[in-house]
């Protein structure tokens, strides 16, 4: 079942939905259960909430899936450029204009406000071996810069055509920057239908590769997946759930 819970985010002042998926027999058990921690949350379950009429498809997937586990996807901000302001943790001269990214207030609010919440209002294991989280594009930017930043507090992380190609120094500078834990389960992937040019591809590619490898070298356990005619959308995030699904959590 989908929960909607409208949850205060302070650094915009105004309320963010969270779509909080449980198992279907949550209400009739006492067991706990491991959260991950989702970006742009409208687009994870129902096809009607996602943005451009596609879902990820998750609650089919996990209705029938043998793990049972909590999801929270919180929504993103829908006015003008303010997701790309508060899933960007850097400096980025966009497509859009130079941007201030607020990324790492918007994870301070998730470790600081949401993740408490959801600990004390619902049956999970808090520890950070059950909390993991993840994203596409800016969300996956963010989920790779959580894991890396905020390591103590999440354990897995699936970054799904990653928007890190402005700020692979600054990425690569944090993985040396912080301890990673040997049991850190990262999931990289990118599709080779997302950019037109060879360039764009090939940079794809080499961005991938080099998070793979500066993780890798920390001790971390990786998954880097090339997404054959793989876009940039929805639906090709979706048949990738199965894959992050089971790396990170079996």
């Amino acid at each position: 079942m989908i929960v909607k819970q409208p949850f205060y985010f302070p650094f915009a002042g105004e309320n963010r939905m969270l779509h909080i998926y449980l198992p279907d027999d949550y209400d009739e058990s006492d067991e706990r259960y491991p959260v991950m921690y989702m970006f742009d949350g409208h687009n994870l379950f129902y096809d009607s909430d996602a943005t451009y009429g596609k879902s990820w498809g998750m609650k089919d997937f996990l209705d029938s899936w043998d793990k049972k586990i909590i999801i929270v996807g919180a929504e993103c901000s829908h006015t003008g450029n303010n997701r790309l302001i508060e899933y960007c943790p850097y400096h980025w001269d966009s497509f859009v204009g130079a941007i201030d990214g607020t990324g790492d207030e918007t994870m301070r609010w998730l470790v600081g406000d949401v993740k408490p919440y959801i600990d004390a209002q619902f049956r999970t294991w808090a520890h950070r071996e059950a909390t993991g989280i993840g994203g596409s594009s800016m969300g996956g930017l963010m989920s790779l810069y959580a894991v890396i930043r905020y390591n103590g507090t999440y354990s897995k992380a699936a970054c799904l055509s990653s928007a890190i190609s402005f700020c692979g120094k600054e990425l690569r500078q944090a993985i040396d920057d912080c301890p990673i834990n040997p049991d850190t389960k990262v999931y990289l992937s990118w599709g080779t239908m997302e950019s037109r040019s060879a360039r764009g591809k090939a940079i794809m590619a080499a961005c991938n590769k080099s998070m793979n490898d500066r993780l890798y070298a920390k001790g971390a356990q990786l998954y880097m997946y090339r997404q054959v005619r793989g876009r940039h959308c929805e639906a090709d995030w979706e048949k990738q759930v199965p894959l992050f699904m089971n790396f990170l959590w079996r």
